[in-house]
């Protein structure tokens, strides 16, 4: 894969992992449409989590820092809500250990791709009706562990992580702004999880790899907190339901791409 190739797939990483339309399954068509390998296969896609997952900490820089603090300090707010991230990570590691093949084989299709997006419009567009309903400031134990199925079910490329968990989490009486953050912490255990267990691979790589690696993690890093800033700004304005459109048509159009080529 070429320079040009990385940063492309780079900024389709950084926005879609925040922005409710699939960040798997917009690496999919990419890479479909692009005619390339992923990038040095699982360690460029992990790669490029890990910079997200850096956006994720640079953007809820306090609040990291505020749970650090209060787990470190013995503070029982605090240990509660990590618990309930814990909690909430267990369904996706299940899954991931149990349906590894299976999930492996639906990424290696474009048509699984192109038909979840779809999925996922529906999904977003359900946040219309409970975007106004919700007031936790936090889940309770039970729907941590409902968001958490949640996030497991967005394993699936074409699944997007960050609208599903906080679609489940404001049908489950959260307030936006805190289904937001509960995702994206959530989603820092998951994607630090993926970049541990491929660490090895990563140290390892040749430097043309490293090369791309590098210019995809800063692709994605910064098109990442620009997603970051549009997503927060979408739940405060209640118009996050309006990436319904843009999953249908997107998902619409890349199946009918597969079909006529």
């Amino acid at each position: 894969m070429d320079m040009f190739d990385s940063i492309i797939l780079g900024i389709v990483q950084g926005l879609t992992e925040f922005l409710p339309v699939s960040s798997s399954g917009h690496l999919v068509m990419a890479q479909t449409l692009l005619g390339t390998e992923p990038g040095g296969g699982i360690v460029f896609e992990v790669a490029v989590h890990l910079a997200t997952l850096v956006a994720i900490v640079i953007f809820y820089f306090k609040r990291v820092m505020a749970l650090t603090h209060g787990v470190f300090t013995g503070h029982g707010d605090s240990w509660r809500y990590v618990g309930k991230l814990a909690l909430a990570t267990l369904p996706a590691i299940v899954v991931a250990l149990t349906a590894r093949s299976f999930i492996e084989a639906q990424f290696a299709s474009p048509w699984v791709a192109g038909s979840l997006l779809i999925v996922t419009g529906f999904i977003v567009w359900s946040t219309r009706y409970t975007i106004t309903r919700g007031q936790a400031l936090e889940p309770s134990w039970r729907d941590a562990l409902l968001i958490g199925c949640a996030q497991a079910f967005a394993i699936l490329p074409g699944i997007t992580r960050s609208g599903t968990t906080v679609a489940a989490a404001m049908a489950l009486g959260m307030a936006p702004l805190a289904a937001a953050e509960f995702s994206f912490l959530l989603g820092v255990i998951a994607m630090a999880g993926a970049a541990v267990l491929m660490l090895p691979e990563l140290t390892s790589a040749s430097p043309e790899l490293m090369t791309s690696i590098l210019a995809g993690g800063s692709a994605a890093l910064v098109s990442g907190l620009a997603a970051l800033v549009i997503f927060v700004w979408l739940l405060k304005s209640q118009r996050f339901y309006a990436f319904s459109w843009y999953a249908w048509i997107a998902g619409g159009s890349f199946l009918a791409w597969l079909a006529l080529s």
